[in-house]
């Protein structure tokens, strides 16, 4: 029996097909040097259970008092009972960063902020008592 040349000729034509794609495979993967950019118009960062840890947002101006604001950049770190101790915020007039106290407080917190052209730092404790240093 004659096998046509077409056959030999497709026969071969696959063996080097699967031959390359072999080869392929046992390529060693390298990193990139540069990776690309991750964009976008915020990042939450979540636990196993789903729950929001930390974010990153751009805050869209607010009108206040009929002065007009920047947008802000504010990054939240997130207890796992949900509440936001940990802020840094940045936009064109001031920047700032705040440590709030535990979930069962309400008035323990450190602000450190940064507003125009004069800075301060305050203290808070859970009894009422407060102190304000600026230079």
């Amino acid at each position: 029996m004659r096998t046509p040349r077409s056959l030999i000729g497709l026969t071969a034509l696959n063996l080097i097909l699967l031959a390359v794609l072999l080869v392929q495979q046992f390529h060693p993967a390298f990193a990139e040097d540069q990776p690309p950019v991750l964009r976008g118009r915020g990042l939450q960062i979540v636990d196993s259970q789903g729950r929001i840890r930390a974010s990153i947002s751009v805050l869209a101006p607010e009108k206040a008092s009929g002065s007009e604001q920047s947008e802000t950049v504010l990054l939240r770190l997130i207890t796992e009972k949900g509440r936001p101790t940990v802020k840094i915020g940045a936009s064109e007039p001031n920047s700032g960063l705040s440590f709030a106290g535990p979930t069962n407080t309400k008035d323990t917190y450190v602000i450190l902020q940064a507003k125009e052209n004069t800075s301060l730092l305050k203290l808070r404790n859970e009894n009422g008592r407060e102190q304000i240093v600026s230079p």
